[in-house]
């Protein structure tokens, strides 16, 4: 069963960046969409970004678009989220997930694997 790992979380203030890794725990090359979700204290979860098993298609939520960049790098079974220009509202636990629907916007129950999540915090 593949297993992911997100990482690279931290505080940051407003305009910093910070890149999320998430490993994943054998090939996600061309078989698995991936997403990457975000849940702040009192709110739904939602998909932020998402690319397609071939990573030809990408998706970002209007708040992050232009700030934030979704990428695989297949060779070490890794996916990043590329966080620039940080605000106080990007504030959440992110977290990365893989599936076999790709989507748009990412639905979680389109999403079969699951991280345990990573925080970020955007403060001065």
């Amino acid at each position: 069963q593949l297993q992911l790992a997100e990482s690279g979380g931290g505080l940051v203030q407003p305009g910093g960046s910070l890149r999320l890794s998430c490993a994943a725990s054998e090939s996600i090359s061309d078989y698995y969409a991936i997403a990457w979700f975000r849940q702040a204290p009192g709110k739904e979860r939602e998909g932020v970004a998402c690319s397609d098993s071939t990573d030809d298609l990408t998706y970002y939520v209007d708040s992050v678009k232009g700030r934030f960049t979704i990428s695989r790098d297949n060779s070490k079974n890794t996916v990043y989220l590329q966080m620039n220009n940080l605000r106080p509202e990007d504030a959440a636990v992110y977290y990365c997930a893989a599936g076999y629907i790709w989507s748009t916007p990412p639905k979680q129950s389109e999403y079969t694997f699951w991280g345990q999540g990573t925080q970020v915090a955007v403060s001065s």
